[in-house]
């Protein structure tokens, strides 16, 4: 059994992956703007680590997003499958 069927039989409905994808989008968005409040704060600190401290956010804010995306994707796949 593959996940894909895990999940559709999970599910009893469209609208509880609409619900999945509505929250990891919420939840992104809330991840991301606590990356950037927290390398604001460390670079108004420490101002000679600038380029440290972004790099980090960055790679950090990708890796958010990329759960968050793929998260949403799977919630696409229950509604459409």
């Amino acid at each position: 059994m593959n996940l894909l069927q895990i999940l559709l039989e999970a599910s009893s409905s469209a609208g509880f992956a609409a619900i999945g994808a509505g929250i990891a989008a919420i939840g992104a968005g809330l991840g991301i703007g606590k990356i950037g409040t927290s390398a604001l704060e460390s670079i108004a600190r420490q101002p000679e680590s600038t380029g440290d401290i972004r790099a980090n956010m960055i790679v950090a804010a990708a890796l958010v997003e990329g759960v968050a995306l793929f998260a949403v994707i799977v919630c696409l796949l229950v509604v459409l499958g």
